[in-house]
Formats: structure tokens, C-alpha cells, sequence
């Protein structure tokens, strides 16, 4: 693996190449994207792919990418021309794009605004809430995260972030009516640490979860797009709001194993499949 930084106007993009060189690959690059998730997250899945140019990414202002632009908020337009420039810096396009929940997002505003550079996108699991036929309520449940995190730190807002993730079907009444999820029951600190800047916790992904396709401009790309969701998670928030946006698409969603994090090594303690996913992934590609 070859670590690089381009340097942009606002902000120093790192990227890492794994496996052969672009021109030695037998098939076009693949950039594993995600956000917050930065590229350290694709190890175990990138592992997989040893055989063919890989390439991984920090967002701006996420793990090594440096921004110099004075900003917070992460706007998947923005990250979309960030990946743009680095296939540019390969000389390597069109690639093909694996993007998983915020990278998804960015993936699909990639191909809205360079459909050219893009052959095949797989977006798994992007969580757009205008794809939710609860749309309303699940903003609610969003910003009941936020402020949960405001008023009581990482640990609260933590608790309720995945009391939202894994709770099953349309976020109603019965959703609303429960309790402030409990820290110590998710392994989490109940301490409050004082810091406010997690970008999951906060309004600075909002305009990941935000984000409104533009269903013309990407039914018009000659790019291919397959929208996916885990098959554990379905019923729940990402899953849900990936098949309203292959919906949205005119296509059903493509089922993978696993859940959200189905690609992922166990390394931080959220295991998924990354073999299997990994293996669904090569046969989506190659289809």
C-alpha cells in the first residue's frame, strides 16, 4: 500500500493505493468510500480485493485530510469533487465506487455531478431520509440524537444513536414514547467528557442525511448504479431508507449479507461478513 496527499485549495486529501498499480490492474480502480468513516475502515474488505487496484480515503477533515478551509460540516457535493480530483491525480477514470452509508451519498452526488468518471456505483445502504415514506418522523428521531448528545455528551448521544439505528419498521408514537436509551447498556461512558464536535452527533453530517437525489441526472448517467442493504438490516432506519432509494431509482435494492457494517473485521467490535460481503461485492461488479 502507497499512502499520497493531493493537495486542494481547502483542504489536503490523503488516499491510500493498495494492490497493483492502475495500469497493471485487470479491472478499473475501486475506491471504497465512507463517511465518517474513514479508510482505515475498509482494511478487512479492501483485503479481499488483493488482485486489483484499491483505492481508500479520508473525507475532508476526517483522519489524515487536513481542511483549510475554516469549515465543520461534511456536504456529500463537496466530498464528491474531493473524490473526483483524486481519480483525476490516477489518471485512472472511470473507476468503479463501493460507498457505504454517508460514502454512499457521496457516491451518488459523484455520479450526479461526473457521471463520466464513475462505471459502476455500488451504494450501500445511503441514509437519505427524503427516501423514507416516515421521512418527518425520522428527522425527528435524528435531531433527538443531536440533542441528546448536546445536553449530555458522547455517551448519551451514542445510546441514542443506536437505539435509532437498530429500531425495526417506521419511527412512530410507540418509538417516541420510550426512554432515554442508557449509555451503560451499550458498553458506553456514562461520564459526560464535555466535547461537542463529533460529526456523527452533530448538524455537521446533517446535509449527509439530508441529501435530495437528483433522480434525472442519475437516471440519464450512463453510469451503473446498484442500490444495496444488508439482509439483517432491512426493517431498520439505513436499510429502510436504501430500498426507498432504489425505489426512488426504479430498481429494487440488491441484497448483501450482513448488516450496516457487513464488510467491516470486527476490529472495533462491530463485526459483519466481510468474506461473504466481500464475495457479493466481486459478483455485483462483474454481473
Amino acid at each position: 500500500m502507497t499512502t499520497h496527499t493531493l493537495e486542494r485549495p481547502e483542504a489536503d486529501i490523503v488516499y491510500d493505493v493498495h494492490g497493483p498499480a492502475p495500469a497493471e490492474s485487470p479491472r478499473p480502480p475501486l475506491f471504497m468510500i465512507g463517511q465518517p468513516m474513514t479508510a482505515e475502515g475498509f482494511g478487512a474488505l479492501a483485503s479481499h480485493f488483493a488482485d486489483r487496484t484499491v483505492v481508500t480515503y479520508d473525507p475532508r477533515g476526517l483522519g489524515r485530510s487536513v481542511r483549510k478551509d475554516g469549515r465543520e460540516d461534511h456536504v456529500p457535493a463537496v466530498q464528491a469533487e474531493d473524490i473526483h480530483a483524486v481519480i483525476s491525480a490516477l489518471g485512472a477514470g472511470p473507476v468503479e465506487v463501493f460507498g457505504s452509508s454517508g460514502g454512499a451519498v457521496a457516491g451518488l452526488a459523484l455520479v450526479t455531478a461526473h457521471p463520466e468518471a464513475v462505471s459502476t456505483l455500488v451504494a450501500h445502504e445511503p441514509p437519505i431520509v427524503a427516501s423514507l415514506p416516515d421521512a418527518a418522523a425520522a428527522e425527528r428521531a435524528g435531531q433527538a440524537v443531536r440533542d441528546a448528545y448536546e445536553a449530555k455528551g458522547f455517551g448519551a448521544g451514542m445510546a441514542a444513536f443506536f437505539a435509532m439505528m437498530s429500531w425495526q419498521g417506521p419511527f412512530t408514537d410507540a418509538y417516541f414514547a420510550l426512554p432515554l436509551a442508557d449509555p451503560v447498556q451499550f458498553g458506553l461512558p456514562p461520564e459526560d467528557d464535555g466535547r461537542r464536535d463529533d460529526p456523527l452527533l452533530t448538524d455537521r453530517t446533517l446535509a449527509v442525511s439530508a441529501y435530495r437525489l437528483d433522480v434525472p441526472a442519475l437516471a440519464a448517467a450512463r453510469t451503473r448504479i446498484v442500490v444495496a442493504v444488508g439482509e439483517e438490516s432491512r426493517e431498520v432506519y439505513t436499510g429502510r431508507a436504501a430500498i426507498g432509494t432504489a425505489t426512488l431509482l426504479g430498481q429494487e435494492a440488491t441484497v448483501f449479507p450482513s448488516h450496516h457494517g457487513g464488510f467491516l473485521g470486527g476490529e472495533d467490535g462491530y463485526a459483519g461478513q466481510p468474506e461473504a460481503f466481500a464475495k457479493k461485492l466481486r459478483e455485483v461488479l462483474e454481473g
